[in-house]
């Protein structure tokens, strides 16, 4: 293909990227006051993100599976209808277990666009060539992320949050329109479409129990009479709770029965023996950081600049251009150099030094630290992303059995989003903990008196809305309270931070790793017909004893094996 029927062939995955990443970040901006305006706490908020990851991550492996045995182009068209549906009711929420839901649903189509569009790229571009259009892809995403913060904060602050909700739905019909219209693919046998259904509920039910468990913990509730039931004592470690036995024990049991399943399925989930594959299991490992690091910073950042800096939602959007900034160029840059000249490691490298570097750094800032720093900090984060994101999925792809490309490119993505579903319930958990325990802290508690006292009933008012547990309106607060909530909301984000550096050096040491095989200018549609090629040359060779007797022999299918060798 010439680079323009490339480009026209991609058009449409472009733009359902696109959608599906304007839909996500348009809200990211504007969630503590969509979450505040429908009365949710910290642990609303998490979830809000959360069950987006979950569903995202358990529905991947789905995709990917079906990717390699029914229409692929068809699905991602699915992906992209059941997206943006869900998106526009969750714009008519009343409340946040209403958001929460339609987030879910709406993870189950961001699974299939995440994963088919990978799927869907390597079936028309080699992985030599592929990286600099995962530039391109790489600059859609960061153009969304930079633009959705910016229009959802301003549609917040000027006409209603709601609004955030609808804005794709233009952009996801054209969408539509432009895949069934320029995405030609190669025709592919057609199997049998046989679904692991069993893993699909011990993936769910594994998952999900962690997850559970993890955002509750640290947290209380109160009973009809008031009084507090406690979860989960992080402060006075008392793990060993009834409802912490029966999360991490139905987890426990449920990955093991994915496993057995999973062992013994026709048609595996994910199958166990991409395992053997020493790049593809390196590369799941770094994944998990990865995600952790993407999906933690874009959540976090954004409470950090409205809940510690008093910014507005569109101001909040413009402070995290800097993290945008670097995924930009580093997606772009880096991508163009791993196609001009074939090498990948180095980058991959550096990518993962960035990550350890960037949330190490974000784990020493303040409310009042100075914003050029925190600029830098956010620079270095995003440039790690870039680096390692994308080109993970590329490794992957390159070193995969093209019969087996949908399983392992979703394999990755799968965990990628894992990583960043248990990075934020995690980063969450840690938060709100933090937080509570700051907030009636001795000192803080002084502090606030004291604040009271400057500023009469307005100020005790505020103390008392501060007391309910939901997110509060830093912008709304008097000047002498809202110093005091910003102090304890930037130690607790920053203390979250701090969680992601190990899974950072974690993914350094995997990089490193990883075998260093040079990538191919074979598409995933050359390879699978230069394996059969091969496969019918060996044929004719072990036939040629026998038919050498004869005096006459003729050799079918070499002119095939021959082209497939020279362009490997």
């Amino acid at each position: 293909m010439s680079q323009r029927q490339v480009l026209e062939a991609l058009s449409g995955l472009i733009l359902g990227m696109f959608v599906s990443m304007l839909a996500s970040t348009v809200v990211s901006s504007s969630l503590p006051v969509i979450v505040s305006d429908l009365g949710g706490t910290q642990t609303s908020y998490t979830w809000v993100v959360t069950a987006t990851l979950l569903t995202t991550a358990i529905s991947t492996p789905i995709w990917g599976k079906l990717a390699d045995l029914t229409n692929r182009k068809f699905l991602y068209q699915l992906a992209i209808v059941i997206f943006v549906v869900a998106t526009a009711i969750a714009g008519f929420s009343q409340d946040t277990h209403l958001l929460i839901a339609m987030r879910a649903v709406q993870g189950i189509g961001a699974g299939g666009l995440a994963a088919l569009s990978q799927v869907l790229m390597a079936d028309i571009i080699s992985p030599r060539e592929r990286g600099r259009y995962m530039g391109l892809f790489g600059a859609v995403m960061a153009v969304s992320t930079v633009g959705g913060p910016l229009l959802g904060g301003f549609i917040t602050d000027s006409i209603n949050w709601r609004w955030n909700f609808f804005i794709a739905l233009p952009f996801a019909v054209a969408a539509l329109v432009l895949v069934q219209v320029t995405l030609k693919l190669p025709k592919r046998e057609q199997k049998k479409a046989t679904i692991d259904y069993a893993g699909i509920v011990f993936l769910s039910a594994a998952v999900s129990s962690l997850l559970i468990w993890v955002s509750n913990a640290g947290s209380t509730t109160t009973d009809d009479a008031g009084n507090a039931l406690a979860f989960t004592d992080l402060a006075n470690n008392d793990w060993w709770s009834l409802l912490t036995v029966l999360m991490v024990g139905g987890a426990i049991v449920a990955t093991i029965a994915f496993i057995v399943v999973e062992l013994k399925s026709r048609e595996p989930l994910i199958p166990l023996s991409l395992f053997r594959n020493k790049t593809f299991t390196l590369s799941v490992i770094a994944s998990i950081a990865t995600g952790l690091a993407m999906f933690g910073s874009s959540v976090f950042l954004s409470q950090y600049m409205q809940l510690s800096r008093g910014a507005t939602p569109t101001m909040a959007g413009i402070m995290t251009i800097p993290m945008i900034a670097g995924l930009l160029l580093s997606s772009i840059i880096i991508g163009a150099f791993i196609s001009k000249y074939g090498k990948w490691k180095a980058y991959l490298v550096v990518g993962a030094v960035l990550l350890i570097a960037g949330s190490y750094l974000l784990s020493t800032i303040h409310y009042d630290t100075n914003f050029a720093l925190v600029s830098v900090y956010m620079f270095l984060l995003g440039a790690g992303v870039g680096m390692t994101m994308q080109n993970l999925v590329l490794v992957v792809q390159n070193d995969t059995d093209p019969r087996e490309i949908g399983v392992a490119s979703s394999g990755v993505t799968f965990f990628r989003s894992l990583g960043g579903t248990i990075g934020v319930s995690v980063m969450g958990a840690a938060l709100s903990s933090k937080v509570a325990s700051l907030m009636t802290s001795s000192d803080t508690m002084d502090r606030f008196m004291a604040a009271v006292a400057e500023t009469g009933e307005k100020g005790a008012a505020a103390l008392e809305s501060l007391g309910s547990g939901t997110l509060p309106k830093v912008s709304e607060l008097p000047h002498a309270i809202a110093i005091i909530v910003e102090d304890v909301y930037a130690q607790g984000i920053s203390h979250s931070f701090l969680i992601g550096v190990p899974f950072a050096v974690i993914s350094l040491i995997a990089i490193l790793f990883m075998p260093n095989k040079p990538l191919t200018r074979m598409t995933t549609s050359e390879r699978t017909h230069a394996g059969e090629a091969d496969l019918a040359t060996v044929s004719v060779s072990e036939g040629m004893g026998v038919l050498t007797a004869t005096g006459s022999v003729t050799v079918v299918g070499t002119d095939d094996a021959r082209s497939a060798a020279d362009k490997r």
